[in-house]
């Protein structure tokens, strides 16, 4: 019997990281692999921690704050000595700062295998990154779009089939892009909702955007839903905040909370699950590709993940064609 995840009934909302990783360390050993949000006790940061059991090349722990992620490798090498990690500071409200960290990586030994674009921000007050883009499309999507693509030679050049893993969430079906108006006029019609909404289909478009263009290459591309966890992504959003995102969308139905091991098991699936291959550009959540019903048409599109592509590229002020 394949030792693969998503062949096994057994895993499902409930299974904890640990486990699964345990499944699969044969396919996290002797891998390079980048985690981007690795604030201590966040996901990415577990995530790390789970990885760093399974005998990993380099973990490389990518954040805004610098001394957050040395934090972050301190405990992981306290946990398992002889883990090799190495920081890097990624500003992902920053274009500049992103080609800065891009030509960092670039200037590496090391090809990347496994690159988890963790990081990100949820229900903000309004406001815009250095470059003008709102801020939760501009750092959930916009800034890991040109990290991605900056990088991507690094890898290209894994042996051992390089994959980019995309955390969007269940989110995703509060809005599709908005394409005449991303910036919700400047803030005057803005909705946190709809504005996290948008960067998560947005997460999943860019997915389905990379296995549809760099498929051929052998790059495999994933986002998924890892569930309602209680970290400090939420720190903005108040109790009046949940309400109304329930009155947005009675889907959500009641929250059901999971903790930091049952929300990073679809991340080391994602990662690692060499059944996965099949599936490239897929949408997961709960160690499984989504079913549809759980995933809102819109973000799926190829059409539109191609026109986001295009919008992302103008945004960026560069084209990356394959």
């Amino acid at each position: 019997m394949s030792a693969s995840i998503t062949s096994n009934p057994g895993f499902n909302a409930s299974t904890a990281a640990e486990e699964v990783a345990a499944v699969l360390s044969s396919h996290i050993a002797g891998k390079t692999i980048l985690v981007t949000g690795v604030t201590p006790g966040g996901l990415g940061a577990h995530f790390a921690k789970v990885v760093a059991a399974h005998k990993p090349k380099l973990l490389i722990l990518a954040g805004r704050s610098v001394p957050k992620a040395a934090e972050t490798a301190r405990e992981l090498e306290a946990a398992h000595p002889g883990v090799a990690t190495r920081t890097l500071e990624l500003d992902l409200g920053s274009q500049a700062q992103i080609r800065k960290a891009a030509a960092e990586v670039l200037s590496w030994p090391e090809p990347i295998d496994v690159l988890v674009n963790n990081a990100g921000i949820m229900a903000t007050p309004y406001g815009k990154t250095v470059d003008g883009i709102e801020s939760q499309f501009g750092t959930n999507h916009i800034g890991h779009f040109l990290f991605t693509n900056l990088i991507m030679p690094k890898l290209l050049e894994s042996k051992q089939g390089p994959r980019v893993v995309n955390v969007s969430s269940n989110g995703h079906r509060l809005s599709d892009i908005r394409w005449d108006d991303f910036n919700f006029q400047d803030g005057k019609t803005y909705n946190k909702w709809l504005a996290y909404g948008q960067s998560k289909t947005a997460n999943i478009l860019f997915s389905v955007g990379l296995a549809q263009r760099l498929g051929s290459k052998g790059l495999k591309a994933f986002s998924l839903h890892p569930g309602t966890i209680m970290t400090n992504l939420g720190r903005s959003a108040t109790q009046e905040d949940f309400e109304a995102l329930q009155a947005l969308d009675s889907g959500f139905g009641e929250f059901k909370f999971r903790n930091l091991s049952q929300g990073t098991a679809t991340h080391v699936v994602a990662a690692f699950d060499p059944k996965l291959d099949e599936h490239n550009g897929a949408y997961l959540q709960d160690c499984q590709p989504a079913p549809d019903e759980d995933l809102k048409p819109h973000a799926v599109d190829k059409n539109s993940a191609a026109r986001l592509w295009k919008l992302s590229e103008e945004l960026v002020g560069q084209r990356f064609d394959v």
